[in-house]
């Protein structure tokens, strides 16, 4: 177990390995999902071919008029990752060698943003793409640089708010930063540093307080006092308004608080992690897609309620301590 202590007799303690991942006592899978599963691959395995043979080498994010928009703006460079992963999957899920090797070249064009400073997005990047390709070989040099990229993460710290700030501004706190908070976690387990598992630890324990409100929906953006580290409002630069839970963010919460429970073994982790779920359901009911924004404390005025559907949430955040492998 790593652990550390500091002067205000804080422990912080990091697992040995994390908790496993288990589905719920009873619980079977239908045949019917099977069957939808298989057509989903399959639908996959088609369009990562197709994107990759057409464009080699890119990472499109977004479509214009129904096409890859490769050479478009793009506000952040987060994504990157998520290809690299998919090819991973579609590699391990078919055993075609031609899939492989695209996963591995995908993931090598990444690899010198294990330095990247610039933004708070380095799980996104290395953990679908180096740490499956470490599982995939045993290759602990493929661990180094998960490793690396979580020590970089970790050099956003503010010690006076004891959050890891956003790429947007150094008072920024992001929701989204619980999705990439498991790759400190990670880099504390194998190095047993205990200042990473101090980081991941505290950053954590700070959105729970700032970002997640009573009823479990959560803000997207906590603003703080750069002099003296003090959370000052919650805010918005993706939901509806400043009050509104996001719901792409909602997914975010109920991921990072079940990958801290699952490396700490923190019931607080646990707790905020089935109350941000808790308000998902209560709000997304039988639909399956969530709505795109889940009315927190007040109403929105019909005349400016937004579109009633969003995208679904990402593979793996629902419920926030099941991960798909």
């Amino acid at each position: 177990m790593t652990t550390t202590e500091i002067t205000n007799d804080t422990t912080y303690r990091i697992l040995p390995t994390p908790i496993p991942l288990v589905l719920p006592h009873g619980y079977t899978v239908s045949e019917a999902f099977h069957v939808a599963a298989e057509r989903i691959w399959a639908t996959a395995e088609t369009k990562v071919r197709d994107l990759v043979t057409r464009h080699p080498g890119r990472f499109p994010l977004y479509t214009e008029n129904g096409q890859w928009a490769v050479d478009a703006e793009a506000w952040t460079n987060w994504c990157e990752g998520f290809l690299g992963g998919q090819l991973w999957l579609l590699a391990q899920h078919t055993g075609d060698s031609w899939f492989r090797r695209q996963a591995e070249e995908y993931s090598t064009h990444l690899e010198g943003r294990k330095d990247d400073r610039n933004v708070h997005d380095l799980n996104f990047l290395f953990w679908p793409t180096w740490r499956r390709w470490y599982e995939a070989t045993g290759d602990t040099s493929k661990n180094d640089v998960v490793v690396h990229a979580g020590r970089t993460l970790a050099m956003r710290f503010n010690e006076r708010g004891r959050y890891l700030r956003s790429f947007l501004a150094p008072e920024s706190l992001f929701i989204d930063i619980m999705m990439n908070v498991g790759i400190i976690f990670h880099s504390a387990q194998e190095t047993g540093d205990p200042d990473l598992a101090r980081i991941a630890i505290e950053h954590c324990l700070t959105t729970r307080r700032t970002l997640v409100r009573g009823d479990g929906s959560a803000s997207h953006e906590g603003i703080f006092d750069l002099d003296t580290g003090q959370f000052l409002r919650q805010t918005t630069q993706q939901g509806w308004r400043d009050d509104a839970s996001w719901a792409r963010g909602q997914g975010w919460a109920m991921y990072g608080f079940g990958t801290a429970y699952r490396y700490t073994g923190d019931r607080r982790f646990l707790d905020t992690a089935i109350a941000c779920a808790d308000f998902y359901r209560e709000r997304t009911g039988d639909r399956l897609v969530p709505p795109m924004i889940g009315r927190s404390h007040r109403q929105m005025p019909p005349s400016r309620a937004p579109p009633p559907r969003s995208p679904p949430m990402r593979s793996g955040s629902w419920p926030g301590w099941f991960r798909m492998r």
